[in-house]
């Protein structure tokens, strides 16, 4: 394979006069190699591109927990039982074996049933690894999302009122908020910090912000609940507002370190009374998580597949390596290890602490090294994780990165790993972090950190 600097000269000379290349007919051709060799796609071709070749989001056949799980319900070896008070929101979630204690509660109107959402009545979100669950008080539907290996975000619903619940997959109204820039130019998640009238409306005027491991705590959590304590870090959660406020920052003293919400709603009508603290930082870091990790798999694929039809124009071996192609899987997979590492987190100044059993049924999942180890550990003191390597690297998303991707993010890994990459992105990882991060990827990934071949 033949690594070669860029193809535009290649192409002014050997391909087509400048006139001709800017033909009608031409131009599609045109846009693709700009794309390929700059490695730049513009925001509203991003949004768009992963409904064709070769990723072809909507007629790709989706294979997930969500998706296995509709196919056990057809063939009849599963049933969901359904209940007066939630539906079937309770079994769902014992066959899709997520916690009820990951439960947190979001009331600003942001989602498909905001005509559902106030303060009063928040709408619920559940997770594990790898599916998330959303719940209204009285929504006609069960909202569902999963990472699927190949496909990203893949989106569901289930209709409560129904004798034989059926798990629809969602193509379309999904993605006008959850395929945008938003959410890295692929199918994925969005998690928003709003600040929320009494009627659970956005104020938008005063602001609103994307939220992840990086965000500072004084900016999440608008429009949500949040129960745990965490010192004197403010943020912006369990706060709602009757009038425009005149001055900033907005007064919140009265919605920090909250342990009960039974006076703010009507806790019974949920399967927990908590909206957790630590639940809502584990979604922030692998709702992105998840986005990165599709990001890189489809840039790769598109790298690649944009790649062989450049070859084929110019005549060239179909496995001719161009260096754009290179960069371009290379940038994708770069933030994909920064952010794994939690590059940028945003540090604590104090312990943390949530009031459901979340936090212990996360870090008994595992798995561990021989010395008791997990990166489900938290520290909670300093930082999120007591050992900074997302645990997402056992996920299904991961494993299916395309070999060329996964190449890139395991030479990476090791090089910061080993101490060979000390640079400044990666200087909250002390020798011993290094060093423990190291083992325990060896014992419960074994091979993950060979020389990729």
């Amino acid at each position: 394979m033949v690594c070669t600097p860029s193809p535009v000269e290649i192409l002014r000379n050997k391909l087509l006069p400048a006139r001709v290349f800017l033909a009608g007919r031409l131009r599609p051709l045109g846009v693709m190699i700009l794309l390929v060799t700059t490695g730049f796609v513009p925001a509203s071709i991003r949004a768009q591109d992963f409904d064709h070749e070769p990723i072809n989001y909507a007629q790709s056949k989706a294979n997930n927990a969500v998706s296995r799980l509709q196919t056990r319900l057809e063939d009849g070896t599963t049933k969901l039982a359904s209940d007066d008070q939630q539906g079937y929101l309770a079994a769902l979630l014992t066959e899709l074996d997520i916690p009820v204690s990951s439960q947190t509660l979001v009331f600003s109107k942001t989602s498909l049933q905001r005509n559902r959402i106030t303060p009063r009545t928040p709408r619920a979100l559940y997770f594990n690894d790898d599916v998330y669950v959303g719940y209204c008080q009285m929504g006609d539907v069960l909202e569902l999302s999963a990472a699927d290996p190949e496909l990203g975000t893949v989106f569901y619903t289930l209709y409560q009122e129904t004798k034989q619940p059926r798990l629809v997959r969602q193509v379309d109204n999904c993605l006008q908020c959850h395929g945008s820039t938003m959410t890295r130019g692929v199918p994925g998640h969005l998690l928003r910090s709003v600040y929320v009238d009494s009627a659970g409306f956005p104020m938008l005027s005063l602001g609103t912000h994307r939220v992840d491991q990086t965000t500072p705590i004084s900016n999440r959590w608008g429009g949500w609940y949040v129960t745990g304590t965490h010192g004197e870090q403010a943020h912006l959660g369990n706060l709602v507002l009757s009038n425009t406020p005149e001055r900033e920052p907005v007064d919140n003293a009265g919605g920090q370190n909250v342990t009960d919400l039974s006076k703010r709603l009507r806790t019974a009508e949920y399967l927990s009374p908590h909206s957790d603290l630590i639940a809502l930082m584990v979604l922030e870091h692998q709702t992105e998580m998840h986005n990165l990790l599709t990001r890189a798999n489809f840039q790769t694929r598109e790298a690649l597949f944009a790649e062989v039809g450049l070859n084929k124009s110019l005549g060239e071996p179909l496995d001719h390596r161009w260096q754009s192609t290179t960069t371009r899987i290379e940038s994708s997979c770069e933030a994909l290890v920064k952010y794994l590492f939690y590059c940028g987190e945003t540090p604590l100044t104090g312990h943390l602490e949530g009031t459901s059993t979340f936090a212990a049924d996360f870090a008994n999942q595992g798995p561990r090294d021989p010395n008791g180890r997990s990166l489900r550990d938290f520290d909670l003191e300093r930082r999120m994780f007591k050992y900074p390597c997302s645990y997402l690297i056992h996920s299904h998303s991961f494993d299916a990165l395309p070999k060329e991707a996964m190449q890139v993010v395991v030479r990476r890994m090791r090089a910061v790993l080993t101490g060979t990459d000390k640079s400044k992105e990666f200087a909250h990882l002390s020798d011993a972090d290094r060093a423990a991060i190291l083992e325990i990827i060896q014992a419960t990934k074994p091979g993950l950190l060979d020389d990729p071949k």
